[in-house]
């Protein structure tokens, strides 16, 4: 027993026992520890949330100015649209006044195709005024018309054996241009010397566009029998079988009409 305590007393003398000082010690220097931790923890999380806290703000500023420019634009915008749809309203009305117009203006001109060119010569106007006479004949046109101006289309000259460019005729009176344009109806092809020539209207680029349009309408109408007859600028006048006529003011209208036709056979 003796050397067991011996050996106890060594192990006190080399561990000696911790005291309750000792202990408080220990945990001070740990509080002070976690506490400078947590101090620089926080000072961390501190230092990044008013980061975060600028960047917010900043893009809240830029948000506000996001949505003011876009007020503004939009804004603009709609100014813009009724602008436009106001110049749009302008831009039409402006449109059929030209076209209008134009298609007055070509009310007494003529087009002569198939005629060679320079065939004229120097005097076109005197040169065409007694082709009609020669043409037509003295029983339709009793005198040489009176013709204000006669030139060819201003498509540039053709090469030498190229198709000649077309006639244009412009006559002092519409009556005699009236005339003149009912009697080449009725006999379609015209001679002159030895050459074939056709006489039309002169329309504009517009109305011949709208006309064109009642083209198969008016072939489909003709294998059935019916008169058709397109009147100036763009409607169709039909003479039923029974001598009633009816008038259609678009080529849709005259497509449908057709179509009715097609199915009441």
């Amino acid at each position: 027993m003796s050397k067991a305590k011996g050996k106890q007393a060594e192990r006190e003398k080399e561990c000696p026992p911790i005291s309750m000082a000792d202990i408080s010690s220990l945990l001070e220097e740990h509080r002070a520890a976690l506490s400078a931790d947590f101090k620089s923890s926080f000072d961390s999380l501190a230092s990044t949330l008013d980061s975060i806290r600028s960047t917010i703000n900043d893009h809240g500023q830029r948000i506000d100015s996001l949505e003011v420019n876009a007020t503004s634009v939009d804004q603009r915008l709609q100014q813009l649209e009724g602008a436009f749809s106001a110049l749009q309203k302008d831009n039409d009305l402006l449109k059929h006044k030209v076209a209008d117009l134009e298609g007055r203006s070509r009310r007494q001109n003529i087009r002569i195709i198939g005629l060679p060119e320079s065939i004229e010569g120097p005097r076109p106007s005197a040169f065409f005024s007694q082709l009609l006479i020669d043409v037509l004949g003295s029983e339709v046109l009793s005198s040489p018309p009176e013709i204000d101006r006669a030139h060819r289309s201003l498509a540039p000259k053709p090469a030498p054996g190229g198709k000649p460019r077309p006639v244009i005729l412009r006559f002092h009176r519409f009556q005699v241009k009236d005339l003149v344009i009912r009697e080449a109806r009725k006999r379609g092809v015209l001679h002159y010397k030895d050459y074939q020539i056709r006489m039309f209207d002169d329309y504009s680029p517009d109305v011949l566009k709208q006309r064109a349009e009642y083209r198969d309408s008016m072939a489909e109408l003709y294998k059935r029998g019916y008169k058709p007859a397109l009147l100036y600028p763009a409607r169709l006048r039909i003479t039923l079988p029974n001598g009633d006529k009816t008038f259609l003011m678009s080529a849709s209208d005259a497509v449908k009409f057709v179509q009715d036709l097609n199915t009441s056979s």
